[in-house]
C-alpha cells in the first residue's frame, strides 16, 4: 500500500537556493565557477596521483579517493542545483529524486570515513613510523576502504528505504537546492517518526564514529609533535594537521548542525545555508588543503608539467 501511494506524487520541484530574481545570476556564476575548480583539482589531483608512483603510499591512496568520493558527489548535487538558477521551474522525477538522495549520502557517509581513515594513517605515520609499512600494508588499506564504501552503502540504503515508504502530498515543493533527507520529510503525509530516529542514529554515528577518531587521532598527533626537539620539524607536522583539522571541522561541524538539532530550531531556508558548506565548499577546498601544502604533490606537479613541455 505505502509503496503504490508513495509513487502518487511523480515529480518534485526543487525551490533552489534563493528566489529572488536579481540573485540567480550572479550565484549561478559563482557556483558554476566553484564547481569548474572542484572538478579541475579533484581530477588534477587523481591523475596525477595516478601517474606518479612516489605518490603510491597509503597516505595518497586515501587522498586518490578522497579526491574521487569530492568529484563524485558534487557532481550528483551542482549541474541539478545550478538549473535551479536558470529554469523557471527546476523540476526532478520521483526515481531522479531517490537516486540523487542514495547517491549524495553514499558519497557524504564515504566522505567522513575516509577523513577518519586518513587520520589514522597519519597517526600511525607520525607516532609509529617505525611500524609504519606493516600497520599500513596495502592489505590494511584495501579493508579500511572496503569498510569506508561499506558504511556509505549501508547508511544510503537505510535512508533511502525509509525514504521510499513515505506517502508525499500533493504539494510537492521541495525547499532545497537538492533532494535531501529533512526537506523531503516536510512534504511527507505520513508519520515521519521512524525516519527522523533513522536520522538521529545513522547521522549520529556517521558523523560520531569518524569525529572521535579524528579528534583522537590528532590528539595522539599533537602530543607527539610536541616532544619533538627541531622547531622545524615540529612546524612542519602542526601545519600539515591544522590544514586538515580546519577541513575536517568546516566538514562535520556543518554536517551536525542541519541534521543533529530539532527541525524547530532551525528554518530550512538556514540549513540551506550551512548546507553549502558541505555539498560545495568542502569538496571544492579539499584538493587544495590537502595537496598545496604538500611538498610531495608539488614535486609531482613539477614533474608531470615538465615532461608534458619537454616531449
Amino acid at each position: 500500500m505505502g509503496a503504490e501511494n508513495s509513487s502518487s506524487v511523480t515529480e518534485f520541484i526543487l525551490a533552489g537556493l534563493t528566489d529572488r530574481p536579481e540573485l540567480q545570476m550572479p550565484l549561478f556564476f559563482l557556483f558554476l565557477g566553484s564547481y569548474v575548480v572542484t572538478v579541475m583539482g579533484n581530477l588534477g589531483l587523481i591523475t596525477m596521483i595516478g601517474l606518479n608512483s612516489h605518490l603510491h603510499t597509503p597516505m595518497y591512496f586515501f587522498l586518490f579517493n578522497l579526491s574521487l568520493i569530492d568529484f563524485c558527489y558534487s557532481t550528483v548535487i551542482t549541474p541539478k542545483m545550478l538549473m535551479s538558477f536558470i529554469s523557471k521551474k527546476n523540476i526532478i522525477s520521483y526515481p531522479g529524486c531517490m537516486t540523487q538522495l542514495f547517491f549524495f549520502l553514499f558519497f557524504v557517509i564515504s566522505e567522513s570515513f575516509i577523513l577518519s581513515a586518513m587520520a589514522y594513517d597519519r597517526y600511525v605515520a607520525i607516532c609509529n613510523p617505525l611500524v609504519y609499512t606493516v600497520a599500513m600494508s596495502p592489505q590494511v588499506c584495501s579493508l579500511l576502504l572496503l569498510g569506508v564504501y561499506g558504511m556509505g552503502f549501508a547508511g544510503a540504503m537505510a535512508h533511502t528505504a525509509c525514504m521510499v515508504r513515505l506517502t508525499f502530498c500533493a504539494d510537492s515543493l521541495v525547499n532545497h537546492y537538492m533532494c535531501d533527507i529533512l526537506p523531503l520529510l516536510e512534504r511527507s503525509c505520513t508519520s515521519t517518526y521512524v525516519n527522523e530516529l533513522v536520522v538521529f542514529i545513522v547521522v549520529g554515528m556517521d558523523i560520531g564514529v569518524p569525529t572521535v577518531t579524528i579528534f583522537v587521532s590528532y590528539a595522539l598527533i599533537l602530543s607527539s609533535i610536541l616532544h619533538i626537539r627541531s622547531t622545524q620539524g615540529r612546524s612542519k607536522a602542526f601545519s600539515t594537521c591544522s590544514s586538515h583539522i580546519i577541513a575536517v571541522s568546516l566538514f562535520f561541524g556543518s554536517g551536525a548542525f542541519m541534521y543533529l538539532k530539532p527541525s524547530s530550531l532551525l528554518p530550512m531556508n538556514q540549513g540551506k545555508v550551512s548546507s553549502l558548506f558541505y555539498t560545495i565548499v568542502v569538496p571544492m577546498l579539499n584538493p587544495l588543503i590537502y595537496s598545496l601544502r604538500n611538498k610531495d604533490v608539488k614535486i609531482a606537479l613539477r614533474k608531470t608539467f615538465s615532461k608534458k613541455f619537454f616531449s
